[in-house]
């Protein structure tokens, strides 16, 4: 809202009561009607109920639509290229170069466009670990940003913390301002641009609340690994052993925040993540999590966060008379989101710190129905396929995306956040895994007896009782078949898991065309992987499929 009529809204007394030392004007905003900074939850809510951002719903989560865009713009990213950074950048698809003059221009006219408006600013952290912390400001025109935001990074502890408070790296969200494609040289009028040097994001035309985290996440992949942190898309839960560690890589729609949130494990996080030589810590302090068809039987603690206050329900319906959600609706997107501090789990760890990883997990949704259930990998063979990341996208969780499964190569398991050469990252993980001794296992969460429209999706049930087999040991002393096409090892049995979803090929009406369907698949690993190739060692080559 912009507030032309300059009517009182219910923060507006509190609004500098937070206040930093290091102001806007640092960032080149001048001229602001009202900076509301750091405001909580409460204040926040009111808001967002006042700008009409989002309405309240039953027991507290405030309800909010993110606009023409439900989903990352993911084709609408941008870094600038320059000298300091240009080197490092693996420049492609998902880092589009954009010139310092052009991102500059967008960046004045930003200025001036905010100039007699409200915005909000969060300042907080990325990065649970003090040695490894980035201390970030998210600057944003809407009230709901503000508490997404604060949701999903970490906080100051006090007062003087957010006073003394100065960025390393600044987001400005302004969902109401336009790039102009033929000055701005952009795909559309959306974009998302870092500048690495200016150590600035700006972001305009989209709403959708994950590309805030996303650009953090992006900054963090970027600078990390230079200091031989490695940056992980992954969710990481911890047994009774500090030691005991998971990390599970995959995609948006593969499992990743279901398999971690484990009643009998403690959750370090569900979506990113570094591991130093101390080992495994939490980029955030929440979780935007995936809510369509959300069963409150499977996955009890996530659908919980859907019934408190704190909870922002993106993109998801409700009654507006009875204020009840319907999580089974998705007449607005099937990517409807949840964004809560990670504490509204249960078994949350407070600290969002672990020891070094037992186990690797990379999770894959293959809607092929031809990959086995779970299989394990030799440490090169983990590599190629944290490469190659191949899963099938489900459910929009990026714009141009429809409802039927579609088979993708996403390098590292989320090629659109890595900013680094895949072999950069793959290089720093194998050097992890030989020298903590790690069990790396392939986890697949998508179809049995047929591909998506003719099989089924794997139960999860069964697909817990693969995965507590393995994080407990006891998958290491059953015997193995090796699998013909990929040469990984599958068990050939597992306590509670049917022989049907063990052998798929079993499964498919045709054995003949199962194994049609597992070599055409093969087929486009090795033609995905020709790309990475000439950048890769020969016994990671050697370790995909061979036909």
């Amino acid at each position: 809202m912009n507030n032309l009529l300059n009517i009182k809204t219910p923060a507006q007394d509190q609004a500098a009561d937070l206040k930093a030392d290091y102001g806007l004007e640092n960032h080149g905003l001048t001229n602001l009607n009202i900076v509301y900074w750091n405001l909580p939850a409460e204040s926040l809510y009111e808001e967002i109920v006042f700008r009409r951002e989002g309405r309240i719903t039953h027991l507290g989560p405030v309800v909010v639509t993110s606009g023409k865009h439900t989903a990352r713009a993911a084709q609408d990213k941008y870094i600038v290229r320059e000298p300091t950074t240009e080197d490092h950048i693996w420049w492609g698809e998902y880092n589009r170069p954009i010139s310092p003059e052009k991102f500059n221009e967008m960046v004045s006219r930003l200025q001036g466009y905010l100039q007699g408006r409200d915005v909000f600013v969060q300042d907080c952290y990325a990065g649970a670990d003090p040695d490894y912390r980035l201390p970030v400001r998210i600057i944003t025109e809407y009230a709901w940003h503000s508490l997404f935001a604060r949701n999903m990074f970490l906080l100051p502890e006090n007062r003087e913390e957010y006073r003394l408070h100065v960025p390393d790296f600044t987001v400005i969200a302004v969902p109401s301002f336009k790039a102009f494609e033929p000055i701005d040289g952009t795909r559309s009028s959306t974009f998302i641009a870092l500048n690495f040097e200016q150590r600035l994001c700006i972001i305009g035309d989209t709403a959708y609340g994950g590309e805030i985290k996303k650009s953090i996440f992006t900054v963090m992949n970027y600078l990390l690994p230079l200091q031989g942190v490695m940056t992980m898309h992954c969710s990481a839960n911890q047994g009774q052993d500090r030691d005991d560690v998971a990390l599970f890589f995959g995609l948006s729609g593969t499992g990743k925040t279901t398999l971690s949130a484990d009643p009998g494990r403690g959750l370090i996080g569900d979506d990113e993540h570094g591991w130093s030589d101390q080992g495994v810590f939490n980029f955030e302090n929440g979780s935007y999590a995936k809510v369509i068809q959300l069963s409150p039987t499977a996955e009890p603690q996530i659908y919980a966060t859907t019934r408190r206050f704190g909870t922002i329900l993106e993109n998801v319906i409700y009654d507006p008379t009875t204020r009840l959600i319907d999580l089974d609706d998705d007449s607005i997107t099937e990517n409807t989101r949840a964004s809560y501090p990670l504490e509204y789990i249960g078994n949350a760890i407070p600290e969002k710190m672990g020891g070094h990883p037992r186990n690797i997990i990379l999770l894959t949704c293959d809607a092929q129905g031809v990959m086995p259930p779970i299989a394990r990998l030799t440490p090169d063979q983990a590599l190629y396929h944290f490469i190659s990341g191949y899963t099938s996208k489900v459910g929009g969780t990026e714009v141009g995306l429809g409802e039927e499964p579609e088979i993708t190569f996403s390098a590292c398991f989320g090629a659109p956040f890595m900013v680094h050469h895949p072999m950069f990252y793959a290089d720093l993980l194998k050097r992890k895994i030989l020298r903590y001794g790690v069990n790396c296992w392939l986890l697949n969460t998508g179809w049995v007896g047929g591909p998506y429209g003719v099989g089924k999706r794997i139960s999860i049930r069964y697909t817990r009782a693969l995965l507590n087999a393995a994080l407990t040991g006891e998958l290491l002393d059953v015997e193995y078949y090796q699998d013909p096409v990929f040469g990984f090892e599958v068990p050939q049995s597992c306590p509670g898991v049917p022989e049907s979803v063990l052998y798929p090929a079993k499964s498919w009406p045709s054995e003949d065309e199962y194994w049609n369907k597992y070599r055409q698949l093969a087929t486009r690993y090795l033609d995905n992987f020709k790309k990475f190739a000439p950048d890769c060692p020969p016994e990671i080559r050697d370790a995909g499929p061979r036909l």
